[in-house]
């Protein structure tokens, strides 16, 4: 027997207001382009969104690609009936005969123009219940099905079994978009995840260091960005040409600050292309302390080459386990991994300045052809769409 509609529930959005139209239509847009590849009905009653008419054969898929919807908390199979006592009834009896062990039913009686209570429609479907199928008891406590009935106000009830969780937040693209220094390692795409789910949509950008760092570690870059499409929609790619920069830091500049300078270059690119490209925040995986450009010193160090955006850091307090369990979670720790250096490892210095200073910072700049380097860079940056 299988369930004919699907449940999705959101969560933030209730508390919106006036403005809770925009966010239920950004999500409503979200979830459409989501499935756009499946065939389906999708209506909305009262605090959720009901999926009908689907190919049983997609049923899976549908379902992980609904699980990863930011502004979903929630999804659940289920039947659809008419709000008739008698169809209601017939319906328990088929879902009673399939199961075993112990059950609860709870109700939910949203029309309270059905005549019969919430407790006592609940009490009358388990004895249906367990005239149906005598293997079955009660256990209101630990059950191993819990069957949820929703008197809905429309006319209809829906019968669940399950609740699959989501992972919540608010849509993409309701926040304005953010710019992700994606570097390939296990941080970036992580912070690229946790801002997407506030709103954020994004663009990335990836400095590549060819020959020292190697076509495999763009392409790993490549990998990480489609693994977060599922959670964000389509990311532009900006690959920013970073040799020529490394070799000059690594030629003219003091060893202990080259880490410094080139952080500096980096945020300098990402603001005036996130700038070109409308994107209203720079989003870095840095953890307070975790390496020596993390401290609070070169945080500040490097932030002040940034004139007009903030910079979003929301790992920041964060230990290493926790972001690798989100990693984990969010299926790009497996990429993350793969032994391809990027061009943070390139000339890396034995004892890398954990307490710089802005003038220092910019007496070791002036060594280099700073303007010139960086407008080259900006000129021949790969855009992958």
């Amino acid at each position: 027997m299988k369930e004919n509609v699907i449940i999705l529930r959101y969560g933030e959005l209730h508390l919106k207001g006036n403005n809770r139209a925009f966010f239920e239509n950004a999500l409503l847009k979200n979830i459409k382009q989501s499935l756009k590849d499946f065939s389906f009905e999708l209506k909305k009653i009262s605090g959720r969104y009901v999926i009908s008419n689907y190919n049983e054969n997609d049923y899976n898929l549908i379902i992980e690609k609904l699980k990863k919807i930011f502004g979903l908390v929630s999804v659940s199979p289920a039947f659809e009936l008419s709000t008739d006592k008698e169809e209601i009834i017939t319906k328990c009896m088929e879902i009673a005969k399939e199961l075993t062990g112990s059950f609860r039913i709870s109700t939910k009686r949203a029309d309270k123009k059905f005549p019969v209570k919430s407790d006592e429609f609940s009490a009358f479907i388990g004895e249906i219940f367990l005239n149906a199928n005598s293997n079955l008891k009660v256990d209101l406590h630990n059950p191993d099905t819990n069957i949820i009935i929703e008197i809905r106000e429309n006319g209809k009830t829906y019968i669940l079994t399950k609740i699959i969780y989501a992972h919540g937040g608010m849509p993409v693209g309701t926040a304005g978009k953010g710019l992700l220094m994606l570097s390939g390692g296990i941080d970036s795409p992580v912070a690229g995840y946790m801002m997407a789910k506030r709103g954020l949509s994004l663009n990335a950008i990836h400095f590549h260091s060819f020959p020292y760092t190697s076509l495999q570690a763009k392409e790993k870059v490549l990998k990480l960005k489609d693994i977060l499409e599922d959670y964000t929609s389509k990311i532009k790619l900006f690959v920013v040409p970073f040799t020529k920069i490394q070799e000059a830091i690594h030629i003219n500049c003091y060893e202990e600050y080259m880490i410094t300078i080139m952080r500096r270059i980096m945020l300098r690119i990402a603001e005036r292309v996130a700038k070109k490209y409308n994107c209203g925040t720079i989003i870095t995986g840095e953890s307070l302390g975790q390496v020596a450009s993390q401290t609070l010193e070169s945080i500040t160090v490097t932030n002040s080459v940034v004139e007009n955006l903030p910079i979003f850091r929301p790992l920041i307090g964060m230990d290493k386990s926790e972001i690798m369990k989100i990693s984990n979670e969010i299926g790009t720790y497996e990429t993350s991994i793969l032994p391809y250096e990027d061009c943070c490892t390139v000339f890396l210095p034995k004892n890398p300045v954990i307490k710089p200073t802005i003038k220092k910072a910019q007496v070791e700049e002036g060594k280099i052809n700073l303007d010139y380097l960086i407008d080259e860079a900006i000129n021949n940056i790969e855009i992958i769409e």
